[in-house]
């Protein structure tokens, strides 16, 4: 594109930054040869004053730069869009063509990719009758709990441990957490003992996978002593307990994929406490009408 025919956000967004990188050690010349600008045109606009155009343009691009880091570099633009205008930092309406255009001109977007799964075709046998069958959508607290854990290590030689989640699907709330060596059914009972102090009550329904240690006879003692129904997931079918699939792979795209690897176990557990802090008070989402999992259970303060 020529320089005349550039949008006034496009060749601002170019001056911004020259003038960003250059502050990092880069040479003008250098940067406005790339740029397409000329060092003349450059200095010019260094020295002029600045528009209110101009001025909301740096606004903008400040408090974007803020919420990436703040959410670990993976707001996408109709994200951003929307928690530019929950910040309330900004007086003015900032729509999404324009973050659009000020995340482009700055390189800014999302690192975050969701792995994929491999689809596995459903067993036609059940062990036992999936009472939950992703019904997922519930309109009230600690009505079903569903659980699962998931593999993360530390340390040089990757040290494995397992983090165990109770997750409420009244608003996608954590519960209670756990890490714990390996997946064991003193780890399950443990963690969800955790979840019955805090709440006062185990959720009537419980939803599982079919790993050892749901299936195991000490947590299904647990949950029969504490009033509590189990539905499981069908053989091979991760479709079953969705919401927490999703969420986990959220937590490790999102947080855990942006964190220097944890040298030790108590650092890991300093990185899990604060990520579980961050979707449970910071991590919007649209199914909760940009609520917090927090707001959404508690009421949002006025």
């Amino acid at each position: 594109m020529s320089r005349n025919t550039q949008s006034r956000g496009e060749t601002t967004g170019r001056y911004q930054a020259i003038q960003e990188m250059n502050n990092e050690g880069y040479s003008i010349s250098e940067l406005t040869k790339v740029a397409g600008i000329t060092r003349q045109a450059y200095y010019k606009w260094l020295k002029h004053e600045p528009t209110k155009y101009e001025i909301e343009e740096s606004e903008i691009l400040q408090l974007i730069k803020q919420l990436e880091n703040e959410h670990k570099q993976s707001v996408g633009y109709d994200k951003m869009t929307r928690l530019i205008k929950l910040s309330h930092q900004i007086p003015y309406t900032v729509n999404k063509k324009r973050v659009i255009r000020i995340m482009k001109d700055h390189s800014i977007k999302a690192d975050y990719r969701q792995p994929t799964h491999k689809r596995i075709q459903a067993q036609q046998t059940y062990e036992a009758e999936n009472i939950l069958n992703r019904q997922f959508d519930q309109t009230a607290a600690n009505q079903v709990w569903v659980t699962d854990t998931t593999e993360l290590n530390y340390g040089i030689r990757l040290n494995k441990v397992r983090l165990h989640v109770v997750l409420d699907l009244y608003g996608q709330y954590p519960v209670s957490w756990l890490i714990t060596p390996t997946e064991t059914a003193e780890g399950v009972v443990q963690v969800f003992e955790q979840a019955r102090m805090k709440e006062g009550a185990l959720a009537p329904l419980i939803h599982t996978d079919r790993g050892a240690a749901y299936t195991s006879k000490a947590f299904n003692q647990y949950l029969v002593v504490n009033d509590a129904q189990h539905s499981y997931s069908a053989p091979g079918t991760p479709a079953d307990n969705a919401v927490i699939e999703h969420w986990w792979a959220d937590f490790k795209a999102i947080w855990i994929a942006h964190l220097p690897k944890a040298q030790t176990l108590l650092e890991l557990e300093g990185q899990v406490r604060e990520g579980i802090t961050y979707f449970t008070e910071k991590f919007i989402s649209a199914k909760r009408n940009d609520l917090t999992a927090a707001e959404y259970r508690f009421g949002k303060a006025n």
